[in-house]
């Protein structure tokens, strides 16, 4: 029997569960009155004709295999997953809540970026028209159909945060981005850089190797000397090859690395003078950071979460404060010595731009200490790259957007980032307070 339609079937389905409850009620009153006369005349248990009735789910499948459905509608029943959003802004409401970016506002807010628009860190007001405001805003406002980003003046930065399990499919990722906006730049003349986490020291040859003065195996050769990690070394490298390719410049943001050991055991004092004063040139500003009631928060609720169980405390902050102020320094030194618009972009572990207070939330303080005092907070946009919820320190298997949720703590809530871009549709129990784009 074929059925055409999926009401038709339905009813079918019912009429014969109807019949086949009838048959089992008339089966069970037979069987009553066998059992009865089986235990006057003997005590031996005999086998009833319910027991030989097949089961429910029997019945069920044998009905299934005799109806043919048509391929239209056995189609519909085939799972499809539904097609989500793979970037999404992290909006300042408070909470935090997410917007999701179709593919073509991904590529234009990718455009605007590249072209020094930074990123409003105010929560997004929705201010459409409707019958209750139209009057209003005749009247006493204007309407404006389009909202456009203007471009900042002075430089901008963008920071991709990277997992902290990074694979090379993460850094490709990352290398695909910094092409594309070094491909939307408005001017070739203008100057844009990309940020890696190298030593100091290996920033001659990182300018040699641009400026084809080097191989790249002399390169290679530069960062081992450098005591760089060969397994980061060849993880970074398709970055690096894609600045070559854009003719970007490339600005090394780690202090020596014995330097970061010297830190670990006996603190900031046992670093060289010479490169301490290269690594921190706003010792005030560097100072009175960690006295903020919000890097506070960021201390307490982020930053000592990363904590190894072989460091002291004291040490391990004093390092990582270190670090993120040599790259902070490293951005803003650049953007103070080229041009008048400069894009500054870096690709480091997660750890260094989560919750904003990072290498990130130092350039503005650097870039106003070096003259540039168009620099804000706006002028930083922070991307984290395939993130997961352990990376964001939540508990649950949600992304968590922010810290600072307590009473005592709610004037100082700090969200994760400004976009949450991934290179897959992520799974629907990781996105939380998820609103309409």
């Amino acid at each position: 029997m074929q059925i055409s339609h999926p009401l038709a079937f339905s009813r079918m389905l019912k009429l014969r569960m109807s019949t086949y409850w009838l048959f089992i009620l008339s089966w069970s009153s037979l069987t009553l009155t066998t059992h009865s006369f089986s235990t006057l005349t003997t005590s031996t248990p005999i086998t009833t004709a319910l027991d030989m009735l097949p089961s429910r789910r029997q019945i069920l499948s044998g009905m299934a295999s005799t109806v043919v459905l048509k391929p239209q509608i056995a189609s519909a029943a085939d799972y499809r997953p539904a097609i989500r959003p793979t970037a999404y802004r992290v909006d300042s409401t408070i909470p935090p809540t997410l917007l999701p970016l179709r593919p073509s506002q991904q590529t234009q807010i990718l455009k605007e970026l590249a072209q020094g628009s930074g990123t409003n860190k105010q929560a997004i007001v929705v201010d459409t028209i409707n019958l209750n405001n139209m009057l209003n805003k005749a009247v006493f406002g204007t309407i404006e159909s389009v909202t456009k980003t203007r471009p900042q003046a002075g430089p901008t930065f963008v920071c991709l945060g990277l997992p902290q399990q990074c694979t090379a499919s993460d850094i490709q990722f990352a290398a695909d981005l910094v092409g594309t906006m070094a491909s939307h730049r408005r001017s070739s003349k203008e100057s844009t850089a990309l940020g890696l986490p190298f030593p100091y020291s290996v920033q001659s040859m990182l300018n040699q190797y641009m400026s084809n003065q080097c191989q790249e195996d002399d390169l290679l050769q530069a960062l081992s000397q450098a005591n760089v990690d060969f397994t980061l070394q060849t993880l970074y490298q398709p970055l690096w090859q894609i600045a070559k390719i854009k003719k970007l410049d490339l600005i090394a943001l780690s202090p020596e690395i014995q330097d970061i050991q010297a830190v670990q055991k006996g603190g900031l004092q046992t670093v060289d003078m010479d490169r301490r004063t290269q690594y921190v040139i706003d010792p005030q500003g560097f100072i009175a950071l960690p006295q903020d009631p919000k890097f506070k928060v960021y201390t307490d609720r982020s930053l000592i979460k990363d904590l190894p169980p072989t460091l002291d405390f004291a040490n391990f902050f004093s390092q990582t404060i270190l670090e993120h102020e040599t790259a902070a320094t490293a951005c803003a030194q650049y953007a103070a010595n080229h041009g008048t618009a400069p894009l500054v972009v870096t690709v480091t572990p997660m750890v260094n731009v989560r919750f904003l207070y990072g290498l990130n939330g130092r350039i503005p303080r650097l870039c106003r200490f070096l003259g540039q005092f168009q620099v804000t907070d706006d002028s930083v946009t922070t991307i984290l790259l395939n993130p997961t919820a352990e990376d964001t320190l939540s508990k649950s298997r949600f992304l968590r957007l922010e810290i600072g949720t307590g009473p005592e703590t709610l004037a100082y809530q700090s969200k994760v980032a400004d976009y949450l871009w991934f290179d897959h549709i992520p799974k629907v129990n990781l996105i939380p307070r998820l609103m309409d784009g």
